[in-house]
């Protein structure tokens, strides 16, 4: 298993279009502190970037010495908004992209059934080059829980179409997110995304999903039992053999240091993989 970082810990609170820090400065810091990758967002580099920030971008990547995970081409996908469907009706760019980050999964949303047919033909462009289409577990989506994820996986009918475990988002629809419902994801998986979040009906940030409707959660400390204990899912990821990457999705808390979040996810999170990576092998 790698140890991803999303650059969404660069981005202030509710913004998603800029980091506070430098991008090399965020990698940087990220290679330090042991994460193998970075999962890319448009607000470090874009389908709309220019050829010259895409190549800034990947200099600084091998300078640094650190891979890419995964790449989310625009601020649409990030925000799951109404256009966040439209990169299935020209996945030609977000490949690019993907591809000059020297990564192989691209992150796609569905929300209708509509959606369907162009994810088979954006899939069937993917192939060609090698590439994954990478579904996270979303509210407002096809992927709201991980019976839907699957049955959407189905009738799309393409090995190369993928799910991001995403524990906090099956919580807002209502879904089931334990060990039991990780192992039936296993055989499609090809990411984990983690953010820490607990229910909280005085909590003002709301998750909009199909199934339960508007949830209210709050973000709480990537390490938080009272939030979504990730120990025993990193156990279940060990015994399905998965290999693949475990991105921390975990925002800026108002005020937090970036430092500080980088460090306690790192810090939090390497010794429960070690730990039972240890135990498996006596």
């Amino acid at each position: 298993m790698k140890l991803s970082l999303s650059v969404r810990v660069g981005e202030p609170p509710k913004q998603k279009d800029i980091t506070a820090i430098p991008f090399p400065e965020l990698a940087a810091k990220a290679k330090a502190l042991g994460y193998d990758g970075l999962s890319m967002r448009a607000s470090v580099v874009s389908v709309d970037s220019s050829p010259e920030r895409v190549r800034e971008v990947r200099r600084v990547l091998d300078e640094v010495g650190i891979e890419v995970s995964a790449v989310c081409g625009d601020i649409p996908l990030a925000a799951n908004n109404a256009e966040a469907v439209q990169a299935l009706r020209d996945i030609t760019p977000y490949l690019d992209l993907t591809e000059a980050m020297g990564s192989t999964l691209v992150r796609i949303m569905m929300q209708t059934d509509a959606d369907i047919p162009f994810a088979r033909r954006a899939a069937d462009q993917a192939a060609e080059r090698g590439f994954t289409l990478m579904h996270i577990n979303h509210w407002g989506t096809l992927f709201e829980s991980v019976e839907e994820s699957l049955e959407t996986l189905a009738a799309i009918g393409r090995p190369n179409v993928k799910v991001a475990f995403e524990p906090g988002n099956l919580l807002s629809c209502g879904a089931a997110h334990d060990p039991d419902a990780l192992a039936r994801l296993a055989p499609r998986l090809v990411n984990v995304f983690f953010q820490n979040v607990l229910v909280d009906p005085s909590s003002p940030i709301v998750f909009n999903s199909r199934r339960a409707g508007p949830t209210h959660l709050r973000y709480v400390p990537i390490d938080d039992p009272a939030g979504i204990d990730i120990r025993p899912l990193i156990d279940t990821l060990h015994d399905a053999g998965y290999e693949g990457w475990f991105t921390v999705h975990q925002p800026l808390f108002e005020g937090e240091n970036i430092d500080h979040a980088m460090r306690l996810a790192a810090d939090f999170l390497r010794p429960q993989m070690t730990r039972r990576r240890s135990n498996l092998s006596r």
